[in-house]
This record gives structure tokens, C-alpha cells and sequence, in this order.
């Protein structure tokens, strides 16, 4: 039964408001202090590289449960168990005197990412089951706001109170993630209780990751689509990581790549509700691969030329095709979803995409110690080729219709 028409019009409101408030709360915590703080503490390289990579590590290992949970027990509770880690977590900052400590900290606090991603995406699909795409990029949007400004704003509070006797600088840093996080608590608290659909039945089914693993490995559409989001992000966090160290040996100054993330970050928030929107009205699956491939190609590019103005074309139109992708990957996964395995699909989709955002750059800063820099910009643009195959070849032997 679909919400009614109030609490679905305020539902993406409610939902938008929380994904900013909340990834601004989170980035904050990390860009930039993060590893300033870790320093300040006696960190060394090492630890401060364990302390960065553990919190996305919270993504690929509980998204998915999450999700599958969500199909149990509605996402409701969920949604507040999110916002608790959000209001909570900034405040153990505050207590780590040793930085081997950060990296609990630093987990707890990303399962709060790591049930917020899928959670809000299963509420919005089923919120707006003809408008998923446009919804979606809305909120997408919201969040990418929170996450451009919590670095202006950290950065900020850094400097102003750089001259602060010890620490103090730091903590009000992860003062400001707490207090950031309180909006998020009272707006999840506002959103109404999870009703059963026409139908459906309100007793809980049986708590299965393995079942509902294998029947999301075992769907060629489902699977290809995770391939997909898993491509896309592999080739953004080579594209994140390693173009700023490119440039920087091509002799651009730093401002102009500030100046080139910052008109990506705007392409892309403005771009997402559009293409959501288009992909609901065309449909999803020219869109995907046309993304796919866009960013195969232009990240493909950047192994030829560190010329000024055609890496800042190159670098909007990344960030267009990027949104092209993702505001439809995940709705497409909703409309393949049966509606009882909503979450195990989207949670599913959401660790896929953390290990290809993970090992990214890690796979490329292989590739470029050994074999320089256009080894590392062409093999995202080799593997986005190949996944956009199997995607094509998905769509052909399997029907493209709802997996009951």
C-alpha cells in the first residue's frame, strides 16, 4: 500500500535532510582531521593507513546483513540505530588518548554509513515505486552537500583555533560532528513507523544471510548490476586518489585541482535528480551502460594528457557519467527486487560497491610503482569494458523482469 500522499511528499524531505546532517557529520570526522589528529597522537604511516581504511571496511562487511535485517524487521529501527552511532560516535573522539584507539572508534563509527546507505535507498524505493530514480538522486544530492561542505567547515575550525593548546582544536572539530549529528536523531525519530504492504503479512520471516546471499549471486541481472556499481566506483576512487598526485607531478598548481573536484562535485550534485529522473521515464539500462562506458573512456583519457583545461572537461564529464551510473544502478535493483528481499538486494549492491571504491586505488597505486601512471588510468578503463559485457550479456539470457 503506498504512503499516503503527506507523509510521502515529506518522506524524501525527512530522508535528504538526514543524509546531509549525517555525511556531513561523518566527513567531518575524517577530512581533514583525521590524520592530523592521528599524527598529533604519535601515529605512525602504518597506523594512520589502518585508522583511514577501517571504517570503510564497516561497509562491505555489514551492508549487506543490514539489509537483509531491514526485510525482517522494517528499516525503521534501523534508521535509529544508525542515528545513535552518528550522535554517539563523534563523542569517543574525544576520549582517545592513544591512537591504536582510533581504530575501533573509527569502525563503530562507520556502521553508522553502513546502515544509513542502504536503509534510506530501501525506504525511498519503496516510498516512490514510480519515481525511484528522481528520489533517489535527490537524496544522493543531499548527501554529496554534506560531504563538500564538512571539509570546508573542519578545515575551518582547524585554523581558527590552530593556536589552542594541545588538542583542543582536534576535539572541537569532532564537537562540531556531535552536535551536527543531533538533527539526524530528532529527524529519524519524526519519520513514522514501518506498515506492512497490502498483502503482506506482518510476522517476521526467518533471519537468512546465507539464503538471501545466494539468491542475490544467483540472479545474472542483480549480479551484473553490482558488477556495474562496483566498476563505477573502482575507476572514482582511482580517479579521487591518484589524479591530484598525477597533476602534481605534471606541474599543476594545487588550486586548480581544488578548483577541478569542486566543478566535479557540483556536476554531479545537479546532474543526479535529472538522470534519476530520466531513467525513470527511458528506462535504466541504456543509461547504465552508457555511464559505464563514458567513464571508461575519460578516465582512459587522462593517461595521455595533463593538459589544464581538457583534464577539467575531462574531470566534469567523469563526474557526469559517474551520476549517470549510479542514480540508476540502485533503482534498477529495486525494480529486479522481489518486495520482501528489497533490502538484501540493496544492501548487497552497497558492500559491492565499498570493495570496488576500496581497492581502487590500491590495485592502481600497484599498477603505477611499477608501470607508471597510464597503467593505472587505463586498467579501470579495461575493467569498466569488460563489466558493461557482462552486463549486455546479463540483459540478453535472462528476462528482464521482477525476481520473485
Amino acid at each position: 500500500m503506498p504512503l499516503p500522499a503527506l507523509r510521502r511528499s515529506s518522506l524524501i524531505a525527512a530522508l535528504s535532510a538526514i543524509g546531509f546532517f549525517a555525511i556531513f557529520s561523518t566527513t567531518i570526522s575524517k577530512n581533514p582531521v583525521l590524520p592530523l589528529f592521528s599524527q598529533a597522537l604519535g601515529a605512525g604511516d602504518v597506523t594512520i593507513g589502518l585508522i583511514a581504511a577501517v571504517s570503510p571496511a564497516a561497509g562491505i562487511l555489514f551492508s549487506f546483513p543490514v539489509g537483509v535485517l531491514a526485510d525482517r524487521i522494517g528499516p525503521k529501527r534501523l534508521l535509529v540505530a544508525s542515528a545513535i552511532v552518528f550522535l554517539t560516535a563523534p563523542l569517543l573522539y574525544l576520549l582517545v588518548a592513544d591512537p591504536l584507539w582510533l581504530i575501533p572508534v573509527r569502525f563503530f563509527h562507520g556502521l553508522a554509513t553502513a546502515i544509513l546507505g542502504p536503509v534510506a535507498s530501501m525506504m525511498i524505493y519503496t516510498a516512490y515505486p514510480d519515481a525511484k530514480g528522481e528520489k533517489s538522486g535527490i537524496y544522493s544530492s543531499a548527501t554529496l552537500v554534506g560531504r563538500t561542505a564538512a571539509p570546508l567547515a573542519g578545515g575551518i575550525l582547524l585554523s581558527v583555533f590552530a593556536a589552542a593548546a594541545g588538542l583542543t582544536a582536534y576535539r572541537l572539530v569532532y564537537v562540531a560532528a556531535f552536535l551536527a549529528a543531533i538533527p539526524v536523531l530528532a529527524l529519524v525519530l519524526a519519520i513514522g513507523t514501518d506498515a506492512p504492504a497490502a498483502g503482506e503479512t506482518s510476522k517476521p520471516r526467518s533471519f537468512s544471510l546465507g539464503e538471501s546471499l545466494r539468491g542475490f549471486l544467483q540472479s545474472p541481472l542483480l549480479l551484473s548490476t553490482a558488477l556495474v556499481e562496483m566498476a563505477a566506483y573502482f575507476g572514482f576512487g582511482i580517479f579521487e586518489t591518484w589524479l591530484p598526485l598525477y597533476l602534481i607531478s605534471a606541474g599543476v598548481q594545487e588550486y586548480l585541482i581544488g578548483l577541478l573536484f569542486a566543478l566535479q562535485v557540483v556536476a554531479v550534485a545537479v546532474s543526479k535528480p535529472f538522470f534519476g529522473a530520466l531513467s525513470d521515464r527511458i528506462g535504466r539500462r541504456a543509461q547504465i551502460i552508457a555511464g559505464l562506458l563514458a567513464e571508461g573512456v575519460l578516465i582512459a583519457a587522462l593517461a595521455f594528457t595533463a593538459a589544464v583545461p581538457v583534464v577539467m572537461a575531462v574531470g566534469v564529464c567523469f563526474g557526469l557519467a559517474l551520476s549517470l551510473v549510479t542514480v540508476s544502478t540502485g533503482a534498477y535493483v529495486a525494480d529486479l527486487s522481489a518486495r520482501e528481499d528489497l533490502g538484501a538486494s540493496v544492501g548487497a549492491l552497497s558492500s559491492i560497491m565499498d570493495i570496488g571504491h576500496a581497492s581502487g586505488p590500491l590495485v592502481a597505486g600497484v599498477l603505477i610503482a611499477t608501470s607508471g601512471y597510464a597503467a593505472g588510468f587505463l586498467a579501470p578503463a579495461a575493467l569498466a569494458a569488460g563489466v558493461a559485457a557482462v552486463f549486455i550479456a546479463a540483459g540478453r539470457t535472462a528476462p528482464v523482469e521482477k525476481i520473485v
